[in-house]
């Protein structure tokens, strides 16, 4: 999964991954079995790059049938936390003004601009989260809210 990530002054959450360097992207990897989606994003993003994000909603779910990866995409905004290379993870991390007109300087890969293309005009996708046996809602997105 990956993450659009705002600030106050409408700037992206970009990083340079120490094995992706060709390119920026937005912040984000793998789910570990047992955590939620949501779970992940938060830990993901906080690994790569320090900081601490309040999510909005999914913008998109990408399936690379080369590979065989599921990409979700979430819209967040930034909430706290000490932007900063991670070792091992990132090489580098910072807010960037970026828009359809200037993406490619920033994102080389069609498919990583193409996610961030998505996120910046976003249409929500529900999301639940939820156990059964017996059955418990424990979160449930929809637009802009958490009921």
């Amino acid at each position: 999964m990956t993450a659009y990530v705002t600030n106050d002054a409408g700037e992206v959450l970009l990083v340079q991954n120490m094995h992706r360097n060709d390119t920026f992207e937005m912040p984000g990897g793998q789910v570990e079995e047992h955590e939620s989606l949501v779970d992940a994003v938060h830990r993901e993003v906080k690994e790569e790059t320090g900081a601490d994000i309040q999510v909005e909603g999914i913008t998109g779910i990408y399936q690379n049938v080369s590979s065989r990866v599921l990409c979700v995409t979430f819209r967040a905004r930034y909430v706290s936390g000490e932007l900063a290379p991670q070792p091992g993870e990132t090489q580098e991390v910072g807010f960037y003004k970026i828009d359809a007109s200037n993406i490619s300087d920033y994102i080389k890969r069609e498919h990583f601009q193409m996610r961030v293309l998505d996120a910046m005009d976003p249409t929500y996708l529900p999301h639940a989260i939820y156990k059964v046996r017996p059955y418990e809602l424990l979160e449930r997105f929809e637009r802009h809210h958490t009921v």
